[in-house]
């Protein structure tokens, strides 16, 4: 077993690689960042430039040439993950890949298969399975507290995503319930205990954005599973105001109720604004919330320490690709209700040409029939 620090290199150079960058100088004991990689220019270097990066490339592939890079993180456009993950599999890197795992269930199934291939791990960024305020709850859940469990909510809404790519359909393979109702689908999976997905109902819309893209802004999922709990997954990209992320948790003998945000908050009013509230936040004049500690409350940090840790065979990963491949096949599942108006019953399997999940929304019977009227 190797010692020292992992030497990681981080794909992108925005929004997500911003926090991939600072999550790792938040616990530098396990892992440090030696090398980012981005096509676009300037980007790259000027967030090495911020984190102290020693390595900048505007080409991945040649990254993942330096031989003592040790595991890579992908924060780029959901429809480049899977050649991304290949690559760095066939450069004998462990992998870290942001949600959703892929574009597609064919795609999720090939990453699985060649990080096996090439002994890697592919481990699944999601980063509510670290959230230490959700984290008690599942600590309660698991202890008794709220007796035998019925219901589950995930709620994620703000007013739209950070980065121009998150609107186009062909490179993000969905909208509100394909961005952030991964997390929420995740995150009643991994509260049930992995418990199997038996059915998706799913219906959704475009409210507010119409000028920006085709895809829904605004979603509503429910699961069903198999030990009889129901999962409520709530996403919004119409929701103004800022970030809004919260569970409620419905058992036969209690129930709790956790907003991310609110207990970690300082309610602040302000005539003239300020710098930084929260994610998303889109002014800081008048009534608003700002957070403190806004990435590790998250969960990102011990995230990524914890994948550093395996990658040192010093813990075996909680949030996999198998977990990001169950959540692709309820997105598809979900995309697919919304699409023909009726619950899906689970293992979903696409129908043959569909090339990203919106397709089955996009071209379904109910969402024509809709358009028609």
């Amino acid at each position: 077993m190797a010692e020292g620090k992992v030497k990681v290199g981080v794909i992108g150079s925005q929004f997500q690689a911003e926090i991939h960058a600072a999550s790792f100088q938040m616990m530098p004991h396990e892992a440090e960042v030696v090398a980012i990689a981005s096509p676009t220019p300037g980007n790259a270097a000027a967030l090495a430039k911020r984190f102290g990066i020693p390595r900048v490339f505007t080409d991945y592939r040649e990254m993942l040439k330096e031989r003592d890079i040790e595991m890579v993180t992908i924060a780029a456009p959901n429809s480049l993950h899977a050649q991304m993950a290949k690559d760095i599999a066939a450069a004998g890197k462990h992998i870290v890949c942001e949600k959703p795992l892929a574009m597609t269930i064919a795609e999720g199934e090939e990453m699985i298969s060649v990080a096996k291939q090439h002994g890697v791990l592919l481990m699944y960024g999601e980063e509510l399975f670290f959230t230490p305020k959700y984290l008690k709850a599942k600590e309660m859940a698991d202890a008794g507290a709220f007796g035998k469990i019925y219901l589950v909510k995930q709620s994620e809404k703000h007013f739209g995503p950070h980065s121009a790519w998150f609107w186009d359909v062909n490179r993000s393979g969905g909208g509100a319930l394909m961005d952030l109702g991964c997390h929420g689908i995740a995150f009643c999976y991994f509260f049930l205990g992995r418990s199997p997905i038996k059915s998706v109902y799913c219906q959704m819309g475009t409210y507010v954005h119409h000028d920006k893209t085709k895809a829904e802004d605004d979603s509503l999922c429910i699961l069903e599973f198999a030990n009889g709990a129901v999962g409520l997954v709530e996403n919004s990209w119409a929701r103004r105001g800022g970030m809004d992320d919260r569970i409620e948790v419905f058992g036969e003998a209690g129930v709790t109720y956790a907003n991310l945000h609110m207990g970690n908050a300082l309610p602040t009013f302000s005539e003239n604004g300020y710098g930084y509230a929260v994610e998303k936040a889109p002014t800081t004049k008048g009534w608003t919330y700002p957070v403190f500690e806004e990435l590790w409350n998250y969960g990102t940090p011990q995230e990524l320490a914890h994948f550093s840790r395996c990658a040192r065979g010093k813990e075996t990963p909680q949030a996999t690709g198998e977990d990001g491949l169950v959540v692709m096949q309820a997105l598809y599942a979900g995309y697919a209700s919304a699409g023909e108006g009726r619950k899906i019953a689970m293992p979903y399997q696409a129908p043959p040409g569909v090339k990203k999940p919106i397709d089955l929304w996009l071209n379904g019977p109910a969402r024509r029939q809709t358009a028609a009227r």
